[in-house]
């Protein structure tokens, strides 16, 4: 038996699939409380292309002796003017790994910023764990150390 019923012409531009809800993340990001001891010499790596050595010493050094606090990965990015690495990044798809696998991060060094002069906080070391973060969930608070750049004078 025919089915009379007519079928309605396909629209021609066709609504486009959005994002969709939010998903939850299936594995929540979980941190350690302390920063991993390599994690300050590679902060003092990415610092010394930045600032004389005594000041990355002395920037260092207070990493290590500051409290760690904690900030969304939203505003990590936006005040480090840092783009979002994508999850194919090897070190972020690494990360990401790490957390399916429920294994800790480590918590992100950073230097401060100044809003009055418009120098943007520095990502010391974390940038990919920051990156990873956000990709499971934007809002996670992450734990950081912040600590202040040496005055310039």
């Amino acid at each position: 038996m025919a089915d009379d019923r007519e079928e309605a012409p396909l629209p021609k531009n066709p609504p486009k699939p959005g994002p969709g809800p939010a998903k939850q993340p299936a594995h929540p990001v979980v941190w350690m409380d302390e920063p991993e001891a390599h994690d300050f010499p590679a902060a003092q790596d990415y610092l010394s292309l930045l600032a004389p050595a005594a000041d990355v010493t002395r920037m260092v050094d207070a990493l290590r002796a500051a409290t760690t606090t904690t900030r969304k990965a939203k505003d990590i990015l936006r005040a480090s003017g840092l783009p979002l690495l994508d999850v194919t990044n090897p070190h972020v798809a690494s990360d990401l790994r790490k957390v399916s696998a429920g294994q800790r991060l480590s918590p992100v060094l950073i230097i401060r910023g100044d809003l009055a002069s418009g120098r943007a906080s520095v990502v010391a070391d974390g940038y990919h764990r920051v990156c990873a973060s956000y990709h499971t969930d934007e809002n996670t608070d992450i734990p950081i150390r912040v600590v202040a750049p040496p005055d310039p004078s």
